[in-house]
């Protein structure tokens, strides 16, 4: 099985990068991408973690990103982890999520919810800061009982405690990957409610691959993006988005695989990138 979606306590991922890699080699995953958002800081130990267990590592990024005004998220693959862009990128964007989540705190202390600073730090552990480390507290102190009813109640855009962040043009994002060595890959568009206009201002923006197979997208859903990547020759790609049983439950690594033929087509749009930024 080859997943290209998962993710780790770099960002806001349940597992070190060590534990989930044997999580993944447990399922027979073969090849794996691990694509913390907006940090490439767990890539070093998952790589020596990969060794161990025989699996591929497929160095990543999931970058958030903006077209039409609408959120998208920007998966790099064959990203290369020490590209000094994506540290400084990296570096900017955990000063952002400091301040967006001290004040999404603030705004749910407003609310009558004693939340501190300090438990959403422990929680994250040094990683870089998300709202579902936030909506992990809630769940803790038992105010919501699962991390979706969090983001429904308070953390989802245009709710309570939401919070605007930093807006990376989706086209930025596509060539910064693309700087890195990497290919550009739309994560979950059912999901995000991507529409075909979205995906073909990002195809001309210079996009690789279209997440067709995602754990959220059922049948009809896969169905009409594996349509759009083929209109736009862009590559279908599978992945669990795997975050850890309590971020994201019911999922495990290696589910909404990438057909080997995919992932071989994938690679070699990132050798040809590769050859255009040496």
């Amino acid at each position: 099985m080859i997943d290209l979606h998962s993710h780790t306590t770099a960002s806001d991922g349940q597992h070190s990068p060590t534990g989930l890699l044997a999580l993944a080699a447990s399922a027979g995953v073969k090849a794996l991408a691990v694509t913390d958002h907006d940090t490439v800081e767990g890539l070093a130990e998952a790589a020596e973690a990969a060794r161990a267990h025989g699996v591929e590592l497929v160095p990543g990024i999931e970058l958030s990103a903006f077209v039409n005004k609408r959120e998208v998220h920007i998966l790099g693959h064959f990203v290369r982890p020490d590209f000094p862009e994506l540290a400084d990128y990296a570096s900017r964007l955990r000063v952002e999520r400091e301040q967006r989540m001290v004040l999404m705190v603030e705004r749910m202390q407003r609310l009558g919810f004693p939340i501190r600073m300090e438990e959403v730090r422990a929680l994250a552990a040094g990683a870089q800061l998300g709202r579902p480390h936030l909506a992990r507290v809630l769940v803790e102190r038992g105010w919501c009982l699962d991390v979706k009813e969090a983001f429904d109640r308070f953390l989802g855009a245009g709710k309570a405690a939401w919070v605007e962040r930093f807006k990376l043009d989706g086209a930025e994002a596509i060539q910064l990957v693309h700087r890195a060595g990497g290919t550009a890959t739309l994560a979950h568009p059912g999901s995000s409610r991507i529409e075909r206009y979205d995906i073909l201002q990002l195809a001309r923006a210079g996009l690789d691959g279209l997440e067709a197979l995602h754990s959220d997208h059922n049948p009809s859903v896969q169905q009409r993006y594996v349509k759009y990547a083929k209109e736009f020759d862009l590559v279908p790609t599978g992945g669990s988005d795997f975050h850890g049983e309590q971020v994201t439950p019911g999922r495990r690594p290696g589910d909404s695989p990438t057909p080997p033929e995919n992932f071989a087509r994938l690679r070699a749009r990132a050798t040809s990138q590769s050859t255009h930024a040496s």
